[in-house]
């Protein structure tokens, strides 16, 4: 009778022990996902900065329908020109995230393929990975305009066709960051996280300055 009762006794300081053991390792978990904050899209542009107007161009798609790339459109919604490559891996491994994103966000924004090259290799490459409903441009002028210099890579033109946000796209995450941008109207989602870490620090100092007892 004894024994049981102590080993209950063991079995339950051991299940006290594991809880506030979970619990500490909870508290790490979230601390460690404040600091490490979410990886966006590489904004390497030499050409545009986030806020000027996008070079407007009015081009023909693989299959022959004009399409409005920037500037004032009919649609009034923002438009997220993709450039890509038959010859680029990432770029195919990306396609499924990016032609999901474009439905899900379908009632803001217009998908634009973009690339450049024989225009053989994209019809295989449209056909291929399903790319018939959204416009696909062949154009090198296009990639020189936006400054593109390595792929896949993504401009977000808003509304009345200012650039909203742009960078190097190597993960869904890296797609959803210009989206934020855009939501945030910053020109990365670095800068909101720059904004952040710059805040409680300017807090701290500005609560040391102050004398205590006195209101600010």
């Amino acid at each position: 009778m004894d024994f049981l009762l102590l080993s209950n006794i063991a079995l339950w300081a051991l299940v006290v022990m594991l809880s506030v053991a979970v619990y500490a390792l909870t508290r790490q978990v979230g601390v460690l996902f404040e600091r490490v904050a979410p990886a966006g899209a590489l904004s390497v542009n030499k050409q545009l900065e986030v806020g000027q107007a996008a070079p407007a161009m009015s081009l023909t798609t693989l299959d022959s329908k004009l399409v409005e790339i920037a500037g004032t459109r009919a649609s009034g919604k923002s438009q997220l020109l993709f450039f890509v490559s038959p010859d680029c891996p990432i770029c195919k491994t990306l396609l499924p995230a990016l032609t999901a994103a474009a439905h899900v966000e379908r009632d803001w924004m217009e998908l634009v393929l973009a690339s450049d090259g024989a225009e053989q290799d994209h019809n295989g490459y449209v056909k291929r990975f399903k790319l018939s409903n959204f416009p696909y441009v062949v154009s090198e002028i296009l990639g020189q305009s936006y400054g593109v210099a390595k792929l896949p890579y993504a401009v977000l033109i808003d509304e009345v066709g200012n650039v909203a946000s742009m960078g190097i796209i190597n993960s869904r995450e890296h797609l959803d960051s210009l989206f934020e941008a855009k939501e945030r109207g910053l020109a990365s989602i670095q800068d909101y996280f720059s904004q952040q870490q710059e805040q409680p620090a300017a807090g701290a100092l500005y609560s040391e300055v102050t004398p205590k007892g006195t209101q600010p």
